[in-house]
């Protein structure tokens, strides 16, 4: 028996919607990063982007457990010096909670050329409206709302 490997030019990619209203932000990143990667397919390859398209709404409602919003701070570093930043994440998800989303998943990707390809099909929009209704994008659930 033979070991299957992809090949990136017979790779069909799909368009996956995820609404994101009352689900914690790491089990909602996983499941979009397992969708990027492809590795929810029978065909996955470590090696090949075999991932598909997520388009991820109402980005504004994402939880965070425990005390997470008022403790976790984003850190990041400008080049200078002295030119370590932070914000919390209560600022974070009132302000710009696509980027909240868009780090946590992107800390879950392969970091070489794969990863940096992978994280380009994720579409991530505050509201309910969207911009891929040519795509029809078939719904997805998620387990772990919160309620």
């Amino acid at each position: 028996m033979k070991t299957f490997m992809a090949k990136p030019e017979t790779v069909e990619r799909k368009w996956y919607l995820i609404d994101a209203t009352n689900l914690p932000l790491g089990r909602l990143a996983t499941e979009v990063a397992d969708i990027l990667t492809g590795k929810n397919k029978t065909i996955y390859t470590p090696h090949v982007d075999t991932g598909d398209f997520v388009v991820v709404i109402n980005s504004d409602k994402i939880v965070l457990t425990g005390k997470k919003l008022e403790q976790k701070k984003l850190r990041w570093h400008t080049g200078y010096v002295g030119g370590l930043k932070e914000v919390g994440y209560n600022t974070l998800m009132k302000k710009d909670s696509p980027k909240a989303l868009t780090k946590a998943v992107k800390g879950m990707l392969p970091k070489n050329v794969l990863g940096r390809k992978q994280i380009t099909r994720l579409k991530i929009y505050k509201g309910a409206e969207h911009n891929q209704e040519a795509q029809q994008p078939q719904l997805i659930t998620v387990k772990g709302a919160r309620n």
